[in-house]
């Protein structure tokens, strides 16, 4: 077949503390991504790939040797990665740019690939969003909060920030891992007014964010892809320049 697939994963959630078995978590993921190589053109990781991640100027945290390492061998294969930073992988900055050759985008980006135009985005931005998760978003995108933050000891850091996950899983939105309700959902909202004011040209929504495979039809022409995670699902998509179909891995 050649290098002519493109694939979009999210939500890995690598180095969680409330996954029992990170080592083999791992290890799925970088054996799907060995597997996909002969025919990836493109991989686009939608956010929260990393549980928790802050790199520091000139140190970066421990772990995800073997994920990197898969991303690596795919980069020097000639597929480009595309990393969408999540509301988990917030501070991700120029190491995985620089070391890998991983283009990181940070918010949505609007482009076509293989002839369908795509909206891609993690999800946690788009849509009408609570006003605390709004708040706390805010501050972990504030470059003066980054700049305070990377002054505390990573001893103190980490240990906080994986608990905050821990103990945050509906990541500002009440409905996460709950199947949308069509008539009233804020991302359908969102999609449907983008493409009534904005771009009525989409072909494909494609999030993460919500922990859900979710296609649904938003008129004759677009849809609204969720991607699912890799926490328990291993869901992923494949768009072959026709059709944009969710899969799960080993099935």
């Amino acid at each position: 077949m050649g290098r002519e697939l493109v694939y979009f994963m999210s939500d890995l959630h690598l180095g969680a503390t409330y996954i029992s078995d990170p080592r083999g978590h791992e290890a799925r993921v970088c054996s799907f991504l060995r597997s996909i190589e002969p025919t990836a053109r493109e991989l686009y990781l939608m956010g929260d790939v990393l549980d928790y991640w802050y790199e520091y100027r000139t140190v970066v945290p421990r772990g995800h040797v073997r994920f990197f390492g898969t991303l690596a061998e795919l980069a020097d294969a000639g597929v480009k990665i595309y990393w969408f930073i999540g509301n988990h992988d917030i501070w991700l900055f120029d190491y995985l740019r620089d070391e890998i050759g991983i283009t990181v985008v940070d918010g949505v980006e609007v482009k076509d690939i293989g002839g369908r135009r795509f909206f891609l985005s993690h999800g946690d931005g788009v849509g009408r969003l609570p006003a605390g998760f709004r708040f706390i978003r805010t501050v972990f995108r504030n470059k003066v909060c980054q700049k305070l933050y990377s002054a505390i000891h990573p001893r103190w850091t980490i240990p906080f920030a994986h608990r905050w996950s821990k103990g945050s899983r509906g990541d500002g939105y009440a409905s996460v891992t709950v199947m949308p309700d069509v008539e009233s959902d804020p991302l359908i909202r969102f999609c449907r007014d983008y493409l009534a004011d904005v771009d009525p040209d989409i072909d494909y929504f494609v999030m993460g964010h919500r922990h859900i495979q979710f296609d649904y039809p938003l008129n004759s022409r677009s849809r609204l892809v969720l991607l699912g995670e890799w926490i328990n699902q291993d869901s992923y998509a494949v768009f072959d320049g026709k059709e944009l179909k969710l899969k799960v891995y080993g099935k």
